[in-house]
C-alpha cells in the first residue's frame, strides 16, 4: 500500500453555522508532502476546513481522515497536525528557545532531547543566534518564523497555516514567501496554507484550490489555475482581466459584444448559442497599436509605468475601461488621448458563462448586451 503518512482526506464534508452554510458537501484530497493553498474571499469557507482538520471544529457531515485514519473523533492535540495562525502567540516573558520548547515540555519530553530539537529547530528557520532573546526584541518576520519553528518542533504529518503572512509589510512578506516554500520543499512535510492574496499562493502552491461558498471551484497547480481558468469566478479571482457580456454566437465559439463579434476558447462547460455570456482578456493578452486599422479602437486614459511593464487604461466603448500591460522595453510610447487599437490573439481570450462573477474582481468590463 502507498505510504499516506502527511495525507488529508477531506470526505463530504459539510458545516453549519446555523442557517448558514460555510462548507458545503465539500471533497478535497491533500497529497502526502505538498504545499496547498485554500484559496478565496472571506466567507468562502477556508478558514472554517482548516479549523476542521485540526479539530477545533467539528463537522455536522462528511469525514476527515489523516495519514489514513479518520480524526472525527479525536481532540486537537490528538491529532498528527500544528497550526500558525496570523497572529503569533508566542509568550512574550519566556525567551525564543523557551517558547519553540514549550510543546516539547508539556509532552514531557526529556532535557537532553529537548536542547538538541530546539536547536535544530531554530536552525531550520536561521534563528539560533537569537535563542537567548525575548520575542518582542526581534522583527515581525523573525516573530514569525519563531512561530514556526515551535509548531514544527513537534514533527507533525501536517501543518496547517492560517494567513500566516497577513500582518507583515509587503516586502517582509514577499520574502518570507519564499522562505516558507524552500522550508517545505527541505522538510517534506504537508502545508496546508489559507489565504485570501492571490499572489502568495500563486508563488508558493503546488496546488491550489480556489473556494466558492463552501465549495472548491478549481483546483490545479498554480500554472493552470491562471492560464486555463474554469470558470469566470476563477478568471477573475486570480490575476487582472477585462471582462465583456454579451450572447454566444451561432458558431459556439465567439461571443456577441457591444464591441462586436469576440473569439476564444471556453474556460468550463460550453454556453448554448442565444444564452449570456462573458469574454475574459488578461491585460498582459492585450496589445495596443497606433495604426488605423484591425482591434478595437479606444483613447488612453492613463499611463503607469510599473518597472518592466507599462500599464495603460484605454477608454472603449463610450464609457468602459479596458486595461493592457506591455514590457516597457518594446511598448508604443503613448500619452493620454492618443487613440489607440486594441488587438489580442484569439487562442488567449477565454469564454464562459455569464455568472459567477464576484464583486471582488479587480478589473471589470460591463458593457450591456446586444439587441437582437
Amino acid at each position: 500500500m502507498p505510504d499516506t503518512t502527511g495525507g488529508v482526506v477531506i470526505d463530504a464534508v459539510t458545516k453549519h453555522y446555523g442557517a448558514a452554510t460555510a462548507v458545503d458537501d465539500l471533497t478535497l484530497d491533500i497529497r502526502p508532502g505538498e504545499f496547498l493553498s485554500l484559496l478565496g474571499p472571506s466567507g468562502c469557507g477556508k478558514t472554517t476546513t482548516l479549523r476542521m482538520i485540526a479539530g477545533f471544529e467539528y463537522p455536522d457531515a462528511g469525514d476527515i481522515r489523516i495519514s489514513g485514519r479518520s480524526v472525527l473523533t479525536l481532540p486537537p492535540h490528538k491529532r498528527e497536525v500544528n497550526t500558525v495562525f496570523q497572529a503569533y502567540a508566542l509568550f512574550p516573558h519566556m525567551t525564543v528557545a523557551e517558547n519553540v520548547a514549550y510543546g516539547l515540555q508539556q509532552r514531557r519530553v526529556p532535557k537532553a532531547e529537548q536542547r538538541e530539537r530546539v536547536a535544530e529547530a531554530l536552525d531550520m528557520v536561521q534563528l539560533r543566534r537569537f535563542a537567548d532573546r525575548k520575542p518582542t526584541q526581534l522583527s515581525g518576520g523573525q516573530q514569525q518564523r519563531i512561530a514556526l519553528s515551535r509548531a514544527l518542533i513537534n514533527r507533525p504529518s501536517v501543518l496547517l497555516l492560517d494567513e500566516p503572512l497577513a500582518a507583515l509589510d509587503r516586502q517582509l512578506r514577499e520574502e518570507m514567501q519564499l522562505e516558507l516554500k524552500l522550508l517545505q520543499s527541505r522538510l517534506g512535510t504537508t502545508f496546508v496554507f489559507v489565504t485570501h492574496d492571490q499572489a502568495e499562493a500563486l508563488s508558493m502552491s503546488d496546488r491550489i484550490a480556489v473556494m466558492r461558498a463552501g465549495r472548491v471551484e478549481q483546483l490545479d497547480v498554480p500554472e493552470a489555475i491562471y492560464a486555463e481558468p474554469a470558470s469566470a469566478y476563477v478568471a477573475s479571482f486570480i490575476g487582472q482581466q477585462n471582462f465583456v457580456h454579451g450572447t454566444v454566437r451561432a458558431d459556439g465559439g465567439s461571443v456577441d459584444t457591444a464591441l462586436g463579434a469576440v473569439s476564444g476558447r471556453w474556460g468550463g462547460e460550453p454556453v448554448a448559442v442565444g444564452q449570456p455570456a462573458v469574454v475574459a482578456i488578461r491585460p498582459e493578452y492585450m496589445r495596443l497599436e497606433t495604426g488605423t486599422d484591425g482591434g478595437i479602437p479606444g483613447r488612453v486614459l492613463g499611463v503607469s509605468h510599473l518597472g518592466e511593464t507599462l500599464q495603460v487604461a484605454v477608454r472603449v466603448g463610450g464609457d468602459s475601461t479596458f486595461l493592457s500591460r506591455m514590457p516597457a522595453p518594446t511598448a508604443p510610447r503613448l500619452s493620454v488621448d492618443d487613440e489607440v487599437r486594441c488587438v489580442w490573439d484569439a487562442d488567449d481570450v477565454r469564454l464562459f458563462a455569464a455568472d459567477g462573477i464576484p464583486t471582488t474582481a479587480t478589473h471589470v468590463i460591463a458593457l450591456p448586451k446586444v439587441a437582437r
